[in-house]
């Protein structure tokens, strides 16, 4: 899901938690621009030099780049695994449309953690485990807008309709999150892998390197657009520190504390 998509598309919801929160749309991934080093990145702090995740073959045991460290489960660690360390009575959950998003991180930190091939069911799961678990942390992943960029193209109406479709399943969730009583005092965050140009992406050009993060909640600015770099592993640090947790030597990333109240 690129800015383009994001700017381009009717997308209220996203369009409001901008409005209610803090963004921007030229934060970059790591390369190659690709899934797998990217969705990899985002939730372990680091980028492929560390982590060892170079391509979308990638698997827990076979690869060419070990990680820089492991942890207990063999893993270089992810926010998953950070928040299951500091207490293991938090609730955690992974919903995610894309299967191969399961191989990258540790099992065992994680209370439930499902796959779908069908974003109205990751959504429809989503919003669900929200009313009923009430978790610390929860990782909701889409891979449609990925999926309509390879068959039609970035930039395309089509293109556009899939990213205004996410933002509806981002609304069913927000409304989820209403239900169980949590918005005072959960924060959102809404980023993506990658972007894309024509049919592909994995390049180096700005229009597959540049993606949306969007944060909205409790103690975040309102109306504010982030003018310092932002990178995709900064996503886990930001949650570290929300989280009041010190993130391990490893992580490169930095928390995004522009977006935050002082």
């Amino acid at each position: 899901m690129s800015p383009d998509g994001i700017l381009n598309a009717n997308s209220p919801v996203m369009d409001n938690l901008m409005e209610n929160g803090s963004y921007t749309m030229h934060a970059r991934d790591v390369l190659p621009s690709s899934s797998s080093p990217n969705w990899a990145s985002m939730i372990m702090g680091a980028g492929p030099e560390q982590h060892g995740i170079t391509s979308n073959e990638w698997q827990p045991d076979n690869h060419i780049l070990p990680p820089v460290i492991k942890n207990e489960a063999g893993y270089f660690p992810t926010i998953f695994w950070l928040l299951y360390q500091h207490n293991p009575g938090y609730e955690i959950g992974a919903i995610y449309h894309w299967d191969d998003f399961g191989r990258l991180f540790e099992k065992e930190a994680v209370d439930f953690d499902t796959t779908f091939k069908n974003e109205n069911k990751v959504a429809d799961m989503a919003s669900q485990y929200i009313v009923d678990n009430k978790p610390n942390f929860l990782f909701v992943h889409f891979d449609h807008v990925d999926g309509a960029g390879h068959k039609f193209g970035h930039g395309t109406e089509k293109y556009y309709g899939s990213v205004a479709k996410a933002d509806q399943l981002i609304g069913k969730i927000a409304d989820a999150i209403k239900t169980a009583d949590l918005m005072d005092k959960t924060l959102i965050i809404i980023s993506s892998d990658h972007g894309g140009n024509g049919t592909s992406h994995g390049g180096e050009t700005p229009g597959e390197v540049e993606i949306p993060i969007i944060l909205s909640g409790p103690g975040i600015k309102q109306g504010y657009e982030i003018t310092y770099p932002v990178n995709i592993y900064d996503i886990a640090s930001t949650v570290a520190y929300v989280f009041n947790l010190e993130q391990p030597r490893a992580w490169i990333g930095r928390p995004i504390t522009s977006a935050f109240i002082e």
